[in-house]
């Protein structure tokens, strides 16, 4: 049996794991990833009176786990950018498949099914604010998945390399992967809203095409970005943490997807800083659909 010694898994003293602080009996078969960790008290205010289980607080992760309409849910904050979810989506998977006594895999795979609710910016002219879009595909600017075995056999290379070309994408940066959310759950909790590919930006200024006082490397990056399409699709939103999430979901067998609810319209330059009631929607949506 597969053997993991201290230095790979870190465990607390009190047997849970390093970072998120959650304990492996605490963990749901159903999981909401948000950014905010004050917005995992508003998902958990939808939760059955009572049922709260452990409410954990460690850095930028909390966690609450309770059941909504007596489905056992866990809802933990990543923080922002994909370093953040790849701590968060390894831990979640080590604490379902790993026994913690042993520190040997388990013989059978628990697959957890995993759903980023989060914000985003919209890329198309189309896609007004408030709009609940979901990510059927994920586009990695951050590198992550590169750094795990057999990357390229997640990606679709065709859209990842007629993006490159098309965008004029910095000859340096991490090579961009393109990764799909498990339909199943698109189908179930994406039914009535609208789909789209998505960037995961590893950054919120420069890698989003934002410009203050220090230049970017493409000026005209963002209008490159609207124009791309390939077989069909096009590029409909940026946001910072889907593709880390769809990718390592995959590697480890579980089922993962992002919607999020478009709070920026990059075309029209406008933004709506009062999108709270709206995400209170998409949760409770999410929730009753997980």
């Amino acid at each position: 049996m597969r053997h993991f010694p201290a230095s790979q898994l870190i465990i607390n003293d009190d047997g849970s794991a390093f970072h998120l602080h959650l304990k492996p009996e605490f963990l749901a078969g159903k999981i909401i990833l948000v950014g905010d960790q004050d917005r995992v008290n508003m998902v958990a205010s939808f939760f059955d009176e009572g049922s709260i289980e452990c409410d954990i607080q460690s850095r930028e992760f909390h966690t609450i786990t309770g059941r909504y309409n007596g489905k056992r849910i866990t809802c933990v904050s990543t923080g922002i950018g994909t370093d953040n979810c790849d701590i968060v989506m390894n831990e979640l998977d080590a604490l379902a498949n790993i026994d913690f006594n042993t520190r040997t895999e388990k013989e059978q795979h628990r697959q957890l099914e995993i759903v980023r609710v989060g914000t985003c910016g919209g890329m198309q002219e189309d896609i007004p604010l408030g709009t609940f879009l979901v990510s059927r595909k994920s586009i990695g600017f951050d590198g992550v998945l590169a750094f795990y075995h057999d990357r390229d056999k997640l990606s679709d290379l065709g859209f990842e390399k007629a993006l490159v070309d098309f965008i004029h994408y910095p000859a340096k940066a991490a090579v961009p992967y393109v990764v799909s959310a498990d339909e199943e759950l698109v189908g179930r909790i994406g039914k009535d809203m609208m789909q789209g590919c998505t960037i995961a930006a590893n950054g919120f200024y420069g890698p989003q095409g934002r410009v203050l006082r220090v230049p970017i490397a493409v000026e005209d990056i963002n209008e490159r970005i609207t124009a791309f399409r390939y077989q069909g699709q096009r590029i409909t939103n940026y946001e910072m943490e889907g593709s880390c999430i769809a990718g390592l979901a995959l590697h480890m067998g579980h089922k993962a997807m992002t919607v999020c609810c478009v709070i920026a319209q990059r075309k029209a330059e406008a933004a709506n800083t009062d999108y709270k009631p709206r995400i209170r929607e998409l949760v409770k949506t999410v929730l009753d659909r997980i």
